[in-house]
């Protein structure tokens, strides 16, 4: 039994004994997605609903032993240009925004013999799955932008005190709870429907909007089979979010904030995540556990990341997330006090005692043990979060970034490349070792996540020292060796990573006099042939990648 058909009464209220009193509401019916709409309709007729609907609903309706008027019954015009025109009728808009309280409008009403509308369920063409499609053709895109829908929708959103507007199937069994209930829809819920009707309204409407101005107009191409070319950034850029919650401030005390997510979060991102315990989480608890979770998650092995303002501070792989944790934490102690700490494997007790001697403001993870959620049952303020990772968690990743300029918005692919064993060019007299190859892949995935400019000194697949967010990349090599020597790591035989390339030969002779053997970088500074001949002579391996990873 479904969850509609558990609140619908064996019989229509026994108080309806007349034709007219049974029907004491009228619903219009018009949707593309029929799911879950028959136990929606069989609900509202044994309410004393009555239906009305347009051709296929109808048809499906009508099929299941349902009493259901054609809106071509009530509009006395057929259907007509496939489909194009049915519900576009004064009969319909009329009956849907003429004001209850109103004696004109009710007096118009009836003058031209129109029904009022109570109730309306509408969903649209589906245009976003069309064009989402491979091969979509213009023609396809076009016919699936629906016009009677959305102008219908608007109709029952504005006149919501009267109307109640229906536009997803999550919606169903709440409207049939009230309607059971109380025999009409609360001002509440309404209003929350007209809400949801026009945010559906708005995010349709920018889809529709993004598609188009992306096209590439070639008109003499033009036919029912055109598939357009299309900019991979269109003319006008149109959003829409969904408020998971206010916070309690931004940045700073002083300003205000609140959090976002997609309308359709992708499996495994931040915004699916299930806080577990904890206060609340604030503004730089978000963005720096953003940071953290997506740098953790481009690791295959067990990682572990602990971030600082918005900078991974200890990196590590281990067999178990305690020797993971255990070795991301040895690489900068006192930056890891009051870190965010991220896993990409459950958290055992074993990890969570570990943790639980640190103070931490919050813990990522893809689950929990029963003993780990015991362990921080007394650290009370530590927020937990369990975030489920798909299987293919790696591949998992914003598409496009954005960042906002004063009157603006810079727009971008996100810097999503994966390095390959072939994109590596080793442009000295010395080669790698296999150790060296496998901690030059840690450190380059690392660095990717280290605000530019970006040193990362790494050995046995754990960082040794990071250098961060500095404006010169000479400054970065020499904080990355003091954090190392501050947290008593050796830096003999370490590799070390550079998000850009060495504009001149001191960045590497600093990394070298600290113990790297081997530096990994993009390349392509006029002065790499320097930069390259003072490796050969300090005796230390180079390999450029040809790709650079500003983070700002």
């Amino acid at each position: 039994m479904t969850e509609l058909e558990s609140l619908t009464p064996a019989q229509p209220s026994p108080e309806l004994n007349t034709v007219e009193e049974r029907f004491f509401m009228r619903a219009l019916i018009s949707v593309s997605d029929k799911t879950g709409i028959v136990d929606l309709a069989k609900a509202l007729h044994a309410l004393g609903v009555a239906l009305i609907s347009t051709g296929g609903t109808a048809k499906l309706l009508a099929e299941q032993g349902l009493p259901v008027t054609e809106v071509a019954e009530v509009t006395g015009f057929p259907e007509m240009l496939d489909g194009r025109v049915k519900t576009l009728h004064p009969k319909v808009h009329g009956g849907l925004l003429a004001r209850r309280d109103t004696p004109e409008h009710m007096a118009a009403l009836q003058a031209h013999n129109i029904d009022p509308i109570d109730l309306l369920i509408v969903n649209l063409y589906p245009f976003e799955a069309t064009v989402a499609k491979p091969g979509c053709t213009l023609a396809d895109a076009i016919e699936n932008i629906d016009i009677g829908g959305p102008a219908m929708v608007r109709s029952a959103a504005k006149n919501w005190k009267d109307v109640g507007i229906v536009t997803d199937a999550s919606q169903y069994a709440d409207v049939i709870t009230e309607l059971k209930a109380n025999g009409k829809l609360s001002d509440k819920l309404r209003f929350a429907l007209s809400v949801a009707a026009f945010n559906r309204i708005s995010q349709y409407d920018g889809a529709i909007s993004n598609y188009l101005s992306s096209v590439n107009f070639e008109a003499e191409k033009l036919s029912e089979t055109y598939v357009p070319e299309r900019a991979q950034f269109s003319g006008q850029f149109n959003e829409q979010y969904v408020k998971v919650q206010d916070l309690r401030y931004g940045e700073n005390s002083h300003q205000q904030a609140a959090w976002y997510r997609d309308l359709a979060p992708a499996a495994g991102s931040l915004a699916t995540g299930v806080q577990l315990q904890g206060k609340e989480l604030s503004y730089n608890n978000i963005a720096d556990a953003d940071a953290a979770w997506e740098c953790v998650k481009s690791f295959s092995d067990s990682a572990c990341v602990i971030v600082k303002h918005a900078n991974p501070c200890g990196v590590a792989v281990g067999a178990t997330a305690l020797e993971a944790y255990s070795k991301a934490f040895q690489t900068d102690p006192t930056s890891a006090f009051g870190g965010i700490i991220a896993f990409n494997r459950p958290v055992d007790k074993a990890a969570a005692e570990a943790v639980s001697k640190q103070f931490v403001e919050v813990l990522m993870a893809p689950d929990f043990s029963a003993e780990a959620l015991e362990v921080f049952k007394s650290k009370v303020n530590v927020r937990l979060m369990k975030i489920a990772l798909p299987a293919n968690y790696g591949d998992v990743r914003n598409a496009l970034e954005t960042k906002r300029v004063g009157s603006g918005l810079l727009l971008q692919s996100a810097d999503n490349h994966e390095l390959a064993l072939a994109d590596l060019k080793i442009v000295t007299v010395k080669q790698l070792t296999p150790e060296e190859l496998h901690d030059l892949l840690f450190a380059w995935k690392v660095a990717k996540f280290v605000k530019s400019n970006a040193i990362v000194f790494c050995k046995n697949g754990m960082t040794m020292g990071v250098g961060a967010g500095q404006m010169s990349r000479l400054d970065s090599a020499r904080i990355a060796s003091i954090k190392a020597e501050a947290a008593k790591l050796s830096l003999q035989h370490t590799v070390v990573a550079s998000d850009a390339f060495f504009p001149f030969r001191d960045g590497l002779d600093v990394v070298v006099d600290a113990g790297a053997t081997c530096v990994v970088q993009p390349g392509g500074s006029m002065r790499d042939q320097e930069v390259i001949d003072a490796a050969n002579e300090r005796g230390v391996a180079m390999v450029f990648t040809g790709v650079r990873h500003f983070r700002h």
